[in-house]
């Protein structure tokens, strides 16, 4: 019951994953970024436990594609789950498990992928990433937040979305943005209110980080 795009930036090299879907809390559940390692997106009958250990692999220098072969095979009841993957050099691979019986699918992109399942339309994840990759000039969050509209866009899935989430990963194993919506009406609109807000605040609080004695 989600679509979502995972993206690396090709110049500074942070991970991002925006999301959304019917459920409440998906970015409890579904999203993963680790700043200098990848992205990682676990959902349909989400095991949340994939993308840990999907980031682990990474980071010990396994491709996109290794680490996919390597987490579907030793994954519990794997037919259920829906996988996507960008590691550090951008390269991307996604899985969709043969016991999903809803319309879903994926498209990669140039350091992107997008992923999809309870979808109205077959054409989401691509047209997800052609808005991601429509203004490579703007700022990251906002690419990520564009594509999520065109899901939207194209029909998003085949119940009303009630939960949104947010990543960007540069510098940290943390998020530097980690923004969620839970149980709203249009929880995608209100990420991106949100994100008009927050984008003032966030080298603040990564100054904060790396030298608090200069920070607010």
């Amino acid at each position: 019951m989600t679509f979502s795009l995972a993206a690396r930036h090709p110049e500074t090299g942070a991970f991002g994953i925006v999301i959304t879907t019917a459920s409440l809390a998906v970015g409890a559940r579904c999203p993963f970024v680790r700043g200098g390692v990848g992205a990682v997106l676990t959902q349909n009958r989400t095991d949340p436990r994939l993308g840990p250990k999907a980031l682990d692999l990474l980071e010990r220098g396994a491709r996109a594609q290794e680490v996919l072969d390597e987490v579907v095979r030793d994954a519990h009841v794997p037919g259920w789950r829906q996988l996507a993957i960008v590691d550090r050099e951008g390269r991307t691979a996604h899985f969709s498990g043969k016991s999903i019986v809803s319309k879903h699918c994926g498209y990669e992109g140039d350091q992107c992928v997008s992923i999809g399942n309870l979808l109205v339309s077959d054409t989401l994840p691509r047209r997800m990433v052609e808005a991601y990759v429509a203004n490579p000039k703007a700022h990251f969050a906002d690419r990520l937040l564009a594509a999520l509209d065109a899901g939207l866009d194209a029909g998003g899935e085949i119940s009303p979305v009630r939960s949104a989430t947010l990543l960007v990963a540069e510098k940290f194993d943390f998020p530097e943005i980690n923004l969620r919506v839970d149980d709203h009406d249009d929880p995608v609109g209100e990420l991106r209110r949100i994100w008009g807000k927050y984008r003032k605040e966030v080298d603040n609080f990564v100054l904060r980080v790396l030298d608090p004695d200069e920070a607010v």
